[in-house]
């Protein structure tokens, strides 16, 4: 069973903030107003709090993003797309960086979990709020740029 032991605290860091940055790559794909930001903020939240799975690592990683949020600190400090490539380029390879520290340390059945985790939590996100249309009318719930985005984090985090 891997454990926050088991990284370094740099590693940690980029481990337990994935979750989150995961649905910030929905909200960059296709940014729409606040209301739809916040809906997509909270959908991630929820999924970053809640794991799919009861491996050790995913429920370690669940409990501190809980602990900051509750102690009021974000748990996505220390990560800012910057100015140059693409952010949505930025928020994958990150994402990339993160499954491959957790597929050095990880059982293969952990690293799997761990990624579908990551998708489910771009998926949450991604359903939290229809986009485009005119209040409500004709807005789809998943855009063709969040769709890709999906496919993108998917093909990123998932190993087969």
């Amino acid at each position: 069973m891997t454990s926050k032991s088991d990284f370094t605290e740099e590693e940690w860091t980029r481990i337990v903030r994935s979750p989150l940055v995961a649905g910030m790559a929905i909200s960059l794909a296709d940014p729409g107003g606040p209301i739809e930001a916040a809906k997509e903020s909270m959908a991630t939240l929820k999924s970053a709090t809640n794991p799919p799975s009861r491996e050790q690592l995913l429920a370690e990683v669940a409990l501190e993003i809980q602990g900051q949020v509750q102690a009021h600190h974000n748990p996505l400090t220390g990560f800012k797309p910057t100015k140059g490539s693409p952010p949505g380029d930025q928020v994958l390879e990150e994402l990339g960086a993160v499954h491959a520290a957790v597929a050095a340390k990880a059982t293969p059945e952990e690293t799997a979990a761990f990624g579908q985790w990551l998708v489910a939590a771009a998926q949450a996100a991604a359903n939290a709020a229809k986009e485009g249309g005119f209040m409500g009318f004709g807005a789809e719930l998943v855009s063709e740029r969040e769709q890709d985005m999906l496919d993108r984090v998917r093909a990123t985090v998932v190993t087969e």
